[in-house]
């Protein structure tokens, strides 16, 4: 952990959205090692206890005496009733949230514009942009209060650069992409800061859930390629977090050695 200088997350409070798998999950082991409190969200209460089970054994091997306060709170960033009611689930010692990291996001199917169900556009959008900003929300006015705060929005290659067949999901990367740049530069004049990170191919459940459940399909997008873990993503979302103060990574864009942009890649050599 000394490569993140884990001293400057000792006691800090990191808020993960989406923690129950993938990115959120290694996230959020990560920070445990570092000392840090975590608050835990997710839809699903009983995987996102195993999470919390896996950062607290984290925390004590890592033999760090500060933090390791972890509280799981269910929550669909979707449901705007959740999202209202979200602030008095929060023990009172884990009120002072240091680190907002929203990475809670998904793609559904790999329709072309005409065909695309109402439902599962609605939803990408009510998860990736809305429920982003409505958690960004509720915390911004307090981290402006208190005169720290870090924000953390998970991105993708998909907000920089639009694919073929991802025209939905694409759209909601550009949304977050232009809401975190915008809120940096409303942000100037005060001591908050705000990070985009935006990775390429990253394996995991990510594209289970495009393919609707078929594993076999998800599996052909990594075929002959070596792509990013969620660990990779994890360490440069606490890299970015553990910046001495006056430090802003603004966007951080991570590919695999492989890929050179949303469609261009090699599949020839698996590391």
């Amino acid at each position: 952990m000394s490569v993140f200088n884990a001293s400057r997350l000792l006691g800090k409070t990191v808020l993960i959205t989406g923690a129950s798998s993938g990115i959120g999950a290694a996230t959020a082991i990560l920070f445990a090692k570092g000392g840090a409190n975590l608050i835990l969200t997710a839809r699903r209460a009983d995987v996102l206890k195993t999470v919390a089970d896996a950062c607290t054994s984290a925390h004590k091997e890592s033999g760090v005496q500060q933090g390791g306060r972890i509280a799981t709170i269910q929550l669909d960033v979707s449901d705007k009733t959740q999202i209202g009611a979200f602030l008095d689930k929060i023990p009172s010692d884990l009120r002072n949230v240091d680190v907002l990291v929203n990475n809670a996001g998904f793609v559904l199917g790999v329709e072309r514009v005409g065909d695309i169900a109402a439902a599962d556009y609605e939803s990408m959008f009510a998860t990736n942009v809305f429920g982003l900003i409505a958690m960004t929300q509720l915390f911004i006015k307090d981290f402006k209060t208190r005169k720290t705060g870090h924000v953390i929005n998970i991105g993708s290659i998909a907000g920089r650069e639009p694919y073929a067949g991802g025209s939905i999901y694409c759209a909601t990367k550009h949304a977050v992409n232009a809401f975190t740049a915008a809120m940096m530069r409303e942000l100037v004049d005060t001591p908050i800061r705000v990070t985009e990170i935006q990775p390429g191919m990253v394996e995991t459940e990510f594209s289970v859930i495009r393919f609707r459940g078929d594993k076999s399909a998800a599996d052909k997008v990594y075929d002959g390629l070596q792509p990013l873990v969620a660990e990779d993503i994890a360490e440069e979302i606490v890299w970015a977090a553990s910046r001495p103060p006056h430090v802003n990574l603004a966007e951080v864009f991570v590919l695999p050695v492989n890929q050179a942009s949303a469609t261009i890649n090699f599949r020839g050599n698996r590391l």
